[in-house]
């Protein structure tokens, strides 16, 4: 028997955690935890104390990072993958419609037979920094990207909430678009939402990290994924490794700031502070590649 493995969470035993509800003391994994005025409580003990004839022991029911405990904590998540395979879809009845989605620099720049106009981020189509994250034309890259995203996104939301979580998201995508805008040729298209996915993936360890959870596993994780992105399998994908690594630091960053052991105004000052300043360190990055294309 290996004395030294964590227990498990008394709602989902399979989920190893080393954090207990500060009332009835059972482990509780990171989407049964709910912030009290000490400690967390698990699910139970918030409705029990806050129920007729009962003195509520917590405020309200929050997750980790503040956020409010939704009943269906994977909706967000739900919703994402949702629009993806909508826009996927509409791409493929109207391939048209990629061009103007895609992410791009400076669309037919560098075409002898120019014509039509130029398009791209750098002459003010500033959209696609985002749509470009929602967009997929092979069956195999939307499978693949929402997968991942179901795996890391669900239990992420659960442990931030969902505000929290959608702003990680955003931004790891809009992160991953602003450093493939900035390293990357202006009439290189790019799209998917594997640069947001990572931007999960870097909120995940700092959570992993705050909850004092085994790392090793997330760690490989991370290894691994980046290993896929610069040795692709076969050779012949073309992975932006740009987007990647952009969204990677992007959702690390905010996930440092979600997750600040911080309480009350002071918490929420750093984490929506921390997302004001990840957003102005992307606009100041895409400012600057405009800047030298034109």
């Amino acid at each position: 028997m290996d004395t030294d493995r964590l227990p498990g969470c008394y709602r989902h035993p399979d989920r190893d955690t080393g954090i207990s509800c500060t009332r009835c003391e059972r482990p509780i994994c990171p989407e049964c935890m709910i912030s009290a005025s000490v400690g967390f409580q698990c699910p139970e003990c918030v409705r029990e104390g806050s129920g007729t004839g009962h003195r509520p022991t917590a405020n309200a029911p929050r997750t980790i990072a503040g956020g409010v405990v939704a009943a269906d904590p994977h909706l967000v998540t739900k919703i994402l993958i949702g629009i993806n395979v909508l826009v996927f879809l509409v791409a493929a009845a109207s391939p048209a419609l990629v061009v103007q989605l895609e992410l791009i620099g400076r669309y037919r720049e560098f075409d002898q037979f120019l014509v039509g106009p130029v398009e791209g981020v750098s002459t003010g189509e500033y959209h696609r920094l985002l749509t470009s994250v929602f967009l997929h034309t092979e069956w195999w890259h939307i499978i693949g990207n929402m997968l991942a995203l179901w795996v890391i996104g669900g239990p992420l939301e659960a442990a931030l909430g969902r505000a929290r979580y959608l702003a990680v998201y955003l931004l790891s995508g809009l992160g991953a678009s602003a450093l493939v805008y900035l390293l990357t040729a202006p009439n290189t298209a790019t799209l998917g939402a594997s640069g947001a996915v990572f931007g999960l993936l870097g909120a995940t360890v700092v959570l992993v990290r705050r909850l004092r959870y085994e790392m090793r596993p997330v760690i490989v994780m991370v290894v691994l994924m980046l290993v896929l992105t610069f040795v692709p399998l076969g050779g012949s994908l073309n992975v932006s490794w740009q987007a990647h690594v952009g969204g990677l630091v992007t959702g690390a960053l905010v996930g440092l700031g979600m997750l600040t052991p911080a309480t009350g105004r002071t918490r929420t000052l750093v984490q929506w502070g921390t997302c004001v300043v990840a957003f102005l360190l992307a606009a100041a990055v895409i400012v600057l590649r405009t800047a030298e294309l034109t």
